[in-house]
């Protein structure tokens, strides 16, 4: 079953150059506006998230549609010897380059611009990989998912955090109002790009979530995948094996 495309502007752009376009306008606001529309829980979901990559004692991990370098900053806590965060947005990419030279973390962690569904990485080259709130932005989904299995090492893992929709009361109603009505508001009022976060609760409502994405995982040849929902199925870390 094909998915419905959801993009930030409906322009006559691809969904690539529309996201990117999108990310590169709020990039300014963006780390603000993620922890404060998200009442500082997108935290908690990472750090849970990157505890599932322990087991595989990753040296290098790639950190795809990595923003300002929030997750790969949550890698740290792995000791790899290198990270790579890549992104479509260079406005992204550089508040987050700002941010590791203050970290001083710049030695260990590079940003990259980079499409995700074509990654300039050689097969098997990294150990682990996250994606934090990324793959629904993909415009192929499964190329994307792809390109993350084939840089992968046999036996890495890859680890997957998205958006979901909860399903009981009072969470599925309160996180709809919340997403729907409250978020948009605020992300116009904020970083002054209407569209960006009016696409949030759309691309949410548009992507596969829970078995659905596990099973496109199974086709594609991860192995061992498994999901698990947090903070009342909001959000969702998946994973999988090569």
């Amino acid at each position: 079953m094909s998915q419905k495309t959801v993009k930030p502007y409906n322009s006559d752009k691809s969904k690539k150059e529309e996201v990117e376009q999108m990310f590169d306008n709020i990039s300014v606001k963006y780390d603000f506006l993620n922890h404060f529309l998200s009442l500082g829980i997108d935290r908690i979901w990472r750090k849970k998230a990157v505890k599932e990559l322990r087991e595989v004692n990753p040296k290098k991990i790639l950190d795809i549609a990595t923003g300002t370098g929030d997750f790969a900053i949550a890698n740290m806590k792995l000791q790899p010897e290198e990270i790579v965060g890549i992104d479509i947005s260079n406005g992204m990419l550089e508040v987050g380059r700002n941010k590791m030279r203050k970290k001083k973390l710049d030695h260990i962690i590079t940003m990259k611009q980079a499409d995700s569904e074509n990654l300039p990485y050689e097969d098997d080259y990294f150990d682990g990989l996250t994606v934090g709130f990324g793959v629904r932005n993909f415009e192929n989904l499964e190329k994307g998912l792809s390109e993350m299995l084939r840089v992968l090492r046999p036996g890495g893992k890859a680890v997957i955090l998205e958006f979901s929709k909860p399903k009981r009361f009072p969470i599925k109603q309160s996180f709809t109002f919340y997403s729907k009505y409250i978020i948009p508001i605020l992300g116009k009022s904020i970083s002054k790009d209407e569209k960006a976060y009016a696409y949030l609760p759309e691309s949410v409502e548009a992507f596969p979530e829970g078995k659905h994405f596990e099973n496109i995982l199974i086709k594609l040849n991860y192995k061992n995948v498994k999901s698990s929902i947090v903070s009342g199925g909001i959000a969702t870390i998946y994973t999988g094996i090569k």
